[in-house]
């Protein structure tokens, strides 16, 4: 079973205007709602495959009840947390004459630590055989919170893949954790190095893997492709050459595609494959609307044809 942890989840909203102007009243077109935050758009990438998990995270308020409504909608499994707080949003604004995209992101509003506390002794209940833990922490709640849901998981037997950035990634030092995902700029604030070449990442992630952060260290650089190592295998995946709409959700599409291969017991190379194809795909559709599976499976073709 796949549990997917969110710590600050959100309502991702979506529109597009013809172009940002300042001190404009612009016309925008209808809003769009989806669910969204880290391990929700993965839980959400799974179904696409026809996999089951269940998403945990905390809710609250208007946007807390409207979050539980959509993942209703989309006959998701869930189990939410009532933090009494309200559950933030996120708006995405597409400017249809340049093509170009616009995220604001917002923090979200703290809230107390014991609700996140209740959320990680409730993973037990499910004894899942992977835990994916993605997305940021709310304002308020300390670096080492990713590491006691590695410490959870790891006293279960579960593999705990975990993606997060900044100082919540740097906590994660000897906590060995299965599987993690940086970016070359965090794999160097994790080794505490100011650059990496790209031939320098194999070797680097390696180092990281010996200091303790996970198991296996896959290494995203976006159009560049993937590295992804353990302490004895590095695999690289090159990136397909796809028309790019939106980058939302394509990391997550992409921790979404590895999970599910590692729970069918695929290759690490057959693993990170797909993971590059999951994120590729979902580069090619607008807004927050992930990827179509279709697309995932004929890069995922694609890729390891290249690789042969």
């Amino acid at each position: 079973m796949i549990i997917t942890v969110t710590l600050n989840p959100c309502i991702d909203k979506s529109s597009v205007v013809p172009k940002l102007k300042p001190e404009s009243k612009l016309r925008c077109t209808e809003v769009v709602h989806e669910p969204g935050g880290g391990g929700i758009n993965v839980s959400k990438a799974l179904s696409r495959f026809g996999v089951h998990s269940t998403a945990l995270f905390p809710a609250g308020g208007h946007n807390g009840e409207m979050l539980k409504t959509l993942l209703r909608e989309e006959k998701l499994d869930f189990h939410a947390v009532d933090t009494k707080v309200e559950t933030r949003e996120n708006w995405i604004v597409l400017e249809s004459e340049s093509i170009k995209q616009f995220r604001f992101t917002f923090p979200g509003r703290a809230f107390e630590e014991s609700a996140i506390i209740q959320l990680i002794d409730e993973i037990r209940m499910f004894t899942p055989s992977f835990v994916v833990a993605s997305g940021s922490l709310p304002p308020g709640l300390p670096d080492y919170f990713y590491g006691l849901i590695v410490k959870n998981a790891n006293a279960m037997g579960a593999k705990c893949i975990v993606d997060t950035s900044g100082p919540a990634l740097q906590a994660l030092q000897g906590r060995k954790a299965y599987l993690i995902k940086p970016n070359i700029g965090e794999l160097c604030k994790m080794l505490k190095i100011d650059f990496l070449e790209k031939s320098e990442v194999p070797e680097a992630a390696q180092q990281a893997i010996h200091d303790g952060f996970a198991e296996l260290i896959a290494v995203s650089m976006g159009p560049d492709g993937a590295w992804l190592v353990s302490d004895s295998e590095k695999h690289y995946a090159k990136a397909p050459d796809v028309p790019t709409r939106s980058t939302v959700g394509a990391g997550d599409s992409m921790v979404a595609g590895m999970t599910f291969m590692l729970e069918k017991g695929a290759s690490l190379e057959q693993v990170l494959q797909f993971g590059v194809a999951c994120g590729s795909a979902a580069t090619m559709n607008d807004g927050t609307q992930l990827f179509k599976a279709e697309d995932a499976y004929r890069l995922f073709n694609q890729i390891r044809g290249e690789g042969v």
